[in-house]
């Protein structure tokens, strides 16, 4: 007969990564966990998960069983919230992670205007520029920058985020303005330190092609807005995302070098659980997140228009 708690626990399993942090989301012991799993293998007669000592995987049975199950608890999921959606105030707290220096300057705000609309809400917010394993630490939803892991986990776009290679008018007077992404090798960069690849910068061609060029500056810290002061102070050329520069660029403080190799591919994102994890509060943080970007796009980035205008400005 068939054990829908068995089910549950498996996909929380793989999507948590592990069977102490499925027992943790879950809110049993881990025992309990392993054997709800050793008897769903048994019935089935086939070995769905491999384990090791600290992380678990599928097999590929296990994989097609996933996505199956997946789908019938996403169903079951919506079912319920289908029932109860018109009839229940969502309540409590919504746990909620972001980078510090977009969380601080958009999040925050939004959250201040979210909760006058939903007074029986509450949010805890937490400003953190490193990855943030959402399921094992507890939080409803991440917001994170930049191009996405694989992962089970449900990602909605907020909005495009475009780099730019930026630097003041009097850093470009003083060193010149770098033509291709090799002439940085001639330059003090300014470097992120949490940036993936460390000291190495990836741009995009003109041909559509990637292109890694090693830098090297006095310069360096895990937060934009730091960059963004030594920029401004002519330290050096940084890499920074468009909702730190936007006014500084609109305002003339800093200027645009090497547009042609801006790469496009990143984004700020709203991660959270599968839908089946998915209430009331996350749904309608998510959806006032969305429409707020939407009825306000400019507000942290700057429009095409804005960017030639800015290009136009000699470097």
């Amino acid at each position: 007969m068939t054990n829908l708690s068995e089910h549950q626990t498996f996909v929380g399993v793989v999507d948590a990564g592990s069977f102490s942090a499925a027992a943790r989301a879950l809110g049993v012991s881990k025992s309990h966990v392993s054997k709800q799993i050793g008897r769903l293998e048994e019935r089935l007669g086939a070995r769905l998960l491999q384990r090791t000592t600290r992380r678990v995987a599928l097999t590929e049975v296990g994989q097609a069983f996933y996505e199956r199950c997946a789908r019938i608890l996403d169903d079951l999921q919506e079912a319920e919230l289908a029932v109860s959606r018109m009839q229940t105030t969502p309540t409590g707290t919504l746990r909620v992670t972001a980078p510090f220096s977009f969380g601080l300057e958009y999040v925050a705000p939004a959250v201040t205007d979210f909760l006058s609309a939903h007074s029986k809400l509450s949010v805890d917010l937490d400003y953190a520029d490193r990855y943030v394993d959402i399921i094992g630490e507890g939080y409803d939803l991440a917001v994170r920058i930049g191009r996405l892991r694989d992962s089970t986990l449900i990602a909605r776009k907020l909005a495009p985020m475009v780099p730019f290679v930026c630097g003041s008018p009097d850093y470009f007077a003083r060193h010149g303005v770098p033509r291709t992404p090799e002439d940085l090798r001639q330059h003090a960069c300014l470097l992120y330190t949490l940036q993936a690849g460390g000291s190495s910068w990836t741009f995009e061609s003109p041909e559509g092609d990637e292109v890694s060029i090693r830098v090297e500056g006095r310069v360096q810290s895990n937060n934009g807005d730091a960059l963004l002061s030594a920029a401004r102070a002519g330290l050096g050329l940084a890499v920074l995302p468009d909702f730190i520069v936007y006014r500084d660029i609109r305002e003339g403080r800093l200027q645009i070098a090497l547009p042609e190799w801006i790469n496009r591919s990143s984004a700020i994102w709203l991660i959270y659980p599968h839908n089946r994890h998915l209430s009331a509060k996350v749904r309608l943080f998510v959806d006032f997140m969305l429409s707020r970007v939407a009825t306000n796009p400019h507000d942290f980035a700057l429009s095409d228009d804005e960017i030639q205008a800015a290009l136009a400005r000699p470097a």
